[in-house]
Protein backbone atom coordinates (compact mmCIF):
# COMPACT_ATOMS: atom_id res chain seq x y z
CA UNK A 1 0.00 0.00 0.00
CA UNK A 2 1.07 3.20 -0.74
CA UNK A 3 2.17 5.74 2.18
CA UNK A 4 1.94 9.25 0.14
CA UNK A 5 3.37 11.52 2.90
CA UNK A 6 6.37 9.36 3.82
CA UNK A 7 6.94 9.08 0.06
CA UNK A 8 6.87 13.02 -0.04
CA UNK A 9 8.77 12.71 3.20
CA UNK A 10 11.88 10.90 1.51
CA UNK A 11 12.07 13.78 -1.51
CA UNK A 12 12.18 15.64 0.69
CA UNK A 13 15.22 14.40 2.77
CA UNK A 14 16.62 13.40 -0.73
CA UNK A 15 16.48 16.87 -1.99
CA UNK A 16 18.51 18.35 0.69
CA UNK A 17 21.40 16.29 0.11
CA UNK A 18 24.55 17.89 -0.39
CA UNK A 19 23.58 21.48 1.90
CA UNK A 20 20.31 21.98 1.11
CA UNK A 21 18.97 21.43 4.90
CA UNK A 22 18.32 23.21 7.65
CA UNK A 23 20.55 24.72 10.61
CA UNK A 24 19.75 23.31 13.75
CA UNK A 25 20.79 24.87 17.37
CA UNK A 26 19.49 22.36 20.46
CA UNK A 27 18.90 23.70 23.68
CA UNK A 28 19.51 21.31 26.44
CA UNK A 29 17.40 21.05 29.62
CA UNK A 30 18.93 18.91 32.08
CA UNK A 31 16.65 19.46 34.37
CA UNK A 32 14.37 17.47 32.33
CA UNK A 33 16.30 15.87 30.06
CA UNK A 34 14.69 17.39 27.06
CA UNK A 35 16.16 19.17 24.01
CA UNK A 36 14.70 22.00 22.04
CA UNK A 37 15.42 22.84 18.61
CA UNK A 38 15.60 25.53 17.07
CA UNK A 39 15.58 24.95 13.29
CA UNK A 40 17.04 27.90 11.10
CA UNK A 41 16.53 28.38 7.12
CA UNK A 42 20.18 29.17 5.78
CA UNK A 43 18.81 31.02 2.97
CA UNK A 44 16.56 33.10 5.05
CA UNK A 45 16.21 34.64 8.84
CA UNK A 46 13.17 32.24 9.00
CA UNK A 47 12.96 29.44 12.35
CA UNK A 48 11.24 27.50 13.71
CA UNK A 49 11.17 26.12 18.13
CA UNK A 50 10.18 22.40 18.59
CA UNK A 51 9.67 21.47 22.19
CA UNK A 52 10.17 24.34 24.07
CA UNK A 53 10.76 23.93 27.73
CA UNK A 54 9.15 26.47 30.33
CA UNK A 55 10.76 25.92 33.65
CA UNK A 56 8.45 24.91 36.68
CA UNK A 57 9.59 24.44 40.48
CA UNK A 58 6.83 21.89 41.68
CA UNK A 59 7.58 22.66 45.22
CA UNK A 60 7.08 26.33 45.33
CA UNK A 61 4.44 25.98 42.52
CA UNK A 62 6.52 28.49 40.39
CA UNK A 63 7.72 28.98 36.72
CA UNK A 64 10.30 30.27 34.86
CA UNK A 65 12.28 31.33 31.44
CA UNK A 66 15.37 30.06 32.16
CA UNK A 67 15.32 26.50 29.60
CA UNK A 68 14.16 29.22 27.14
CA UNK A 69 17.02 32.04 27.98
CA UNK A 70 19.33 30.77 25.61
CA UNK A 71 17.02 30.45 22.93
CA UNK A 72 15.64 33.59 23.37
CA UNK A 73 18.95 34.97 22.82
CA UNK A 74 19.87 33.31 19.91
CA UNK A 75 16.63 34.35 17.97
CA UNK A 76 17.12 37.81 19.11
CA UNK A 77 21.29 37.76 18.61
CA UNK A 78 20.74 36.50 14.99
CA UNK A 79 17.63 38.72 14.46
CA UNK A 80 15.30 35.74 13.45
CA UNK A 81 11.80 35.46 12.14
CA UNK A 82 9.69 32.63 14.04
CA UNK A 83 7.28 30.91 11.65
CA UNK A 84 6.16 27.99 13.85
CA UNK A 85 6.19 26.37 17.67
CA UNK A 86 6.01 23.30 17.14
CA UNK A 87 5.21 20.56 19.46
CA UNK A 88 5.67 16.67 18.77
CA UNK A 89 3.15 15.34 20.91
CA UNK A 90 1.69 16.59 24.24
CA UNK A 91 4.41 16.57 26.68
CA UNK A 92 4.35 14.12 30.30
CA UNK A 93 7.39 15.36 32.05
CA UNK A 94 7.67 18.66 30.98
CA UNK A 95 5.95 21.77 30.79
CA UNK A 96 5.91 23.75 27.13
CA UNK A 97 6.92 26.91 26.96
CA UNK A 98 5.24 27.98 23.40
CA UNK A 99 2.72 30.68 24.82
CA UNK A 100 5.40 32.79 26.34
CA UNK A 101 7.29 32.10 23.03
CA UNK A 102 4.54 33.39 20.79
CA UNK A 103 3.96 36.44 23.01
CA UNK A 104 7.58 37.17 22.71
CA UNK A 105 7.90 36.44 18.77
CA UNK A 106 5.01 35.72 17.03
CA UNK A 107 4.80 32.75 14.73
CA UNK A 108 2.11 29.76 15.05
CA UNK A 109 1.65 27.23 17.48
CA UNK A 110 0.77 23.45 16.34
CA UNK A 111 0.91 20.02 16.95
CA UNK A 112 -0.73 16.73 15.66
CA UNK A 113 -4.31 16.85 15.18
CA UNK A 114 -5.23 13.86 17.64
CA UNK A 115 -4.21 16.30 20.79
CA UNK A 116 -8.29 16.23 20.96
CA UNK A 117 -8.28 12.16 21.93
CA UNK A 118 -5.22 13.12 24.55
CA UNK A 119 -7.25 15.74 26.00
CA UNK A 120 -10.49 13.17 26.08
CA UNK A 121 -8.73 10.38 27.59
CA UNK A 122 -7.57 13.04 30.51
CA UNK A 123 -10.45 14.52 31.06
CA UNK A 124 -11.84 12.34 33.86
CA UNK A 125 -8.94 13.49 35.79
CA UNK A 126 -8.09 17.40 35.39
CA UNK A 127 -11.58 18.25 33.65
CA UNK A 128 -12.09 19.07 30.06
CA UNK A 129 -9.81 21.18 27.94
CA UNK A 130 -10.75 22.40 24.37
CA UNK A 131 -7.19 21.46 22.99
CA UNK A 132 -8.40 22.45 19.04
CA UNK A 133 -8.80 26.27 20.38
CA UNK A 134 -5.60 26.23 22.54
CA UNK A 135 -3.25 26.06 19.42
CA UNK A 136 -3.42 28.15 16.38
CA UNK A 137 -2.86 24.96 14.13
CA UNK A 138 -3.61 20.81 14.00
CA UNK A 139 -1.61 18.74 12.11
CA UNK A 140 -2.51 15.70 10.46
CA UNK A 141 -0.49 12.85 8.27
CA UNK A 142 1.05 14.21 5.02
CA UNK A 143 0.31 18.06 5.68
CA UNK A 144 3.07 20.35 4.37
CA UNK A 145 4.76 23.17 6.66
CA UNK A 146 7.65 25.68 5.31
CA UNK A 147 10.00 27.90 7.40
CA UNK A 148 11.48 30.84 4.89
CA UNK A 149 12.56 28.13 2.07
CA UNK A 150 12.95 24.99 3.52
CA UNK A 151 9.91 21.98 2.70
CA UNK A 152 8.62 20.11 5.37
CA UNK A 153 6.02 17.72 5.61
CA UNK A 154 4.39 16.18 8.76
CA UNK A 155 4.03 12.47 9.93
CA UNK A 156 1.82 10.69 12.19
CA UNK A 157 3.82 8.42 14.58
CA UNK A 158 1.32 7.46 17.39
CA UNK A 159 2.04 4.88 19.77
CA UNK A 160 3.78 7.07 22.48
CA UNK A 161 0.74 8.83 22.40
CA UNK A 162 -2.38 9.26 20.31
CA UNK A 163 -1.19 12.67 18.90
CA UNK A 164 2.51 12.13 18.20
CA UNK A 165 3.92 13.71 14.93
CA UNK A 166 7.23 13.77 13.85
CA UNK A 167 8.42 17.17 11.58
CA UNK A 168 10.60 15.73 8.49
CA UNK A 169 12.48 18.77 7.20
CA UNK A 170 15.03 19.11 4.68
CA UNK A 171 17.11 16.01 6.10
CA UNK A 172 16.51 16.74 9.74
CA UNK A 173 13.32 14.87 11.33
CA UNK A 174 12.03 15.82 14.75
CA UNK A 175 11.03 12.28 16.16
CA UNK A 176 10.02 13.43 20.10
CA UNK A 177 10.33 10.87 22.02
CA UNK A 178 9.23 7.75 19.56
CA UNK A 179 12.84 7.03 19.09
CA UNK A 180 15.68 7.76 21.22
CA UNK A 181 19.79 7.21 20.70
CA UNK A 182 20.19 3.78 19.70
CA UNK A 183 21.94 2.87 23.00
CA UNK A 184 18.80 4.14 24.99
CA UNK A 185 16.13 2.17 22.91
CA UNK A 186 12.63 3.71 22.39
CA UNK A 187 9.48 5.37 24.24
CA UNK A 188 7.14 4.09 26.80
CA UNK A 189 3.64 3.07 25.68
CA UNK A 190 1.70 2.66 28.53
CA UNK A 191 0.24 5.55 28.90
CA UNK A 192 -3.69 6.32 28.14
CA UNK A 193 -4.47 6.00 24.67
CA UNK A 194 -0.77 4.40 24.29
CA UNK A 195 -0.22 1.28 22.17
CA UNK A 196 3.02 -0.64 21.80
CA UNK A 197 1.80 -2.20 18.81
CA UNK A 198 0.91 1.08 16.92
CA UNK A 199 4.71 2.71 18.10
CA UNK A 200 6.38 -0.24 16.53
CA UNK A 201 4.34 0.73 13.00
CA UNK A 202 5.63 4.33 13.77
CA UNK A 203 9.17 3.29 14.28
CA UNK A 204 8.81 1.41 11.21
CA UNK A 205 7.80 3.84 9.30
CA UNK A 206 10.34 6.57 10.08
CA UNK A 207 13.17 4.25 10.00
CA UNK A 208 11.65 3.55 5.81
CA UNK A 209 13.28 6.66 5.85
CA UNK A 210 16.93 7.00 3.90
CA UNK A 211 19.91 5.50 6.03
CA UNK A 212 21.66 8.90 5.80
CA UNK A 213 18.32 11.17 7.31
CA UNK A 214 19.50 13.02 10.70
CA UNK A 215 17.12 12.02 13.58
CA UNK A 216 16.47 14.58 16.90
CA UNK A 217 15.21 12.92 20.08
CA UNK A 218 13.48 14.49 22.59
CA UNK A 219 15.12 13.54 25.32
CA UNK A 220 18.01 11.72 26.27
CA UNK A 221 18.96 10.45 29.65
CA UNK A 222 22.42 8.94 29.30
CA UNK A 223 22.38 5.09 28.43
CA UNK A 224 24.39 2.94 31.00
CA UNK A 225 28.38 4.12 29.77
CA UNK A 226 28.13 6.93 28.35
CA UNK A 227 28.66 10.37 30.03
CA UNK A 228 27.41 12.70 27.54
CA UNK A 229 24.23 13.71 26.28
CA UNK A 230 23.36 13.10 23.09
CA UNK A 231 20.44 13.72 20.88
CA UNK A 232 21.16 13.34 17.22
CA UNK A 233 21.70 10.16 15.28
CA UNK A 234 20.64 8.85 11.54
CA UNK A 235 18.57 6.11 10.36
CA UNK A 236 21.23 3.77 9.63
CA UNK A 237 22.32 3.98 13.09
CA UNK A 238 19.16 3.37 14.73
CA UNK A 239 18.69 0.67 12.16
CA UNK A 240 21.48 -1.34 13.11
CA UNK A 241 22.04 -0.25 16.58
CA UNK A 242 19.46 0.82 18.62
CA UNK A 243 18.86 -1.81 21.45
CA UNK A 244 14.84 -1.90 21.30
CA UNK A 245 13.94 -2.00 17.94
CA UNK A 246 16.88 -2.42 15.85
CA UNK A 247 16.68 -4.40 12.56
CA UNK A 248 15.47 -7.95 13.06
CA UNK A 249 13.19 -7.33 16.05
CA UNK A 250 9.75 -8.39 15.47
CA UNK A 251 6.48 -6.82 16.62
CA UNK A 252 6.32 -9.40 19.06
CA UNK A 253 9.17 -9.04 20.47
CA UNK A 254 8.98 -5.54 20.89
CA UNK A 255 5.50 -5.00 22.27
CA UNK A 256 6.64 -8.00 25.19
CA UNK A 257 10.06 -5.95 25.82
CA UNK A 258 8.36 -3.08 25.81
CA UNK A 259 4.96 -4.00 28.17
CA UNK A 260 7.79 -5.53 30.36
CA UNK A 261 10.03 -2.33 30.98
CA UNK A 262 6.66 -0.33 31.02
CA UNK A 263 5.72 -2.04 33.92
CA UNK A 264 8.90 -1.10 36.05
CA UNK A 265 8.58 3.00 34.78
CA UNK A 266 7.47 4.95 37.94
CA UNK A 267 4.82 7.83 36.98
CA UNK A 268 6.88 11.11 35.42
CA UNK A 269 6.78 13.84 38.11
CA UNK A 270 5.44 16.43 36.30
CA UNK A 271 2.72 14.70 34.75
CA UNK A 272 -0.09 16.35 36.00
CA UNK A 273 1.24 20.15 35.47
CA UNK A 274 2.60 19.22 32.09
CA UNK A 275 -0.82 18.02 30.82
CA UNK A 276 -2.88 21.00 31.95
CA UNK A 277 -0.48 23.17 30.56
CA UNK A 278 0.68 21.36 27.88
CA UNK A 279 -2.93 20.50 26.31
CA UNK A 280 -3.58 24.42 26.80
CA UNK A 281 -0.70 25.50 24.25
CA UNK A 282 1.71 26.32 26.99
CA UNK A 283 -1.01 28.86 28.95
CA UNK A 284 -1.54 27.92 32.78
CA UNK A 285 -4.99 27.49 34.08
CA UNK A 286 -7.61 30.38 34.01
CA UNK A 287 -7.61 32.30 37.37
CA UNK A 288 -9.98 31.22 39.93
CA UNK A 289 -12.29 33.74 41.56
CA UNK A 290 -10.02 35.11 43.79
CA UNK A 291 -7.42 35.51 41.35
CA UNK A 292 -5.33 32.35 41.49
CA UNK A 293 -4.19 30.16 38.86
CA UNK A 294 -3.95 26.55 40.35
CA UNK A 295 -3.06 23.17 38.82
CA UNK A 296 -5.14 19.87 39.89
CA UNK A 297 -3.72 16.90 41.36
CA UNK A 298 -5.99 13.62 40.94
CA UNK A 299 -5.55 11.56 44.19
CA UNK A 300 -6.22 7.53 44.24
CA UNK A 301 -6.70 7.68 40.61
CA UNK A 302 -4.43 5.95 38.88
Amino acid sequence: MRDPALEHACEIVAAARGGGGPLVQTFFDEATSSATYLVRDPGSRACAVIDSVLGFDPSSGRTCNGPTEALCAAIRAEGLEVAWILETHVHADHLSAAARLKEAFGGRTAIGAAVTKVADLFAGLIGPTRAEAAFDRLLRDGDRLSIGGLDGVVLAVPGHTPADVAFVIGDAVFVGDTLFMPDFGTARADFPGADAALLYASIQRLLSLPPETRLFTCHDYKAPGRDAYAWETTVAAERVGNVHVREGVTEAEFVALRRARDATLPVPKLIWPALQVNLRGGRLPEPEPDGGRYLKIPVNAI
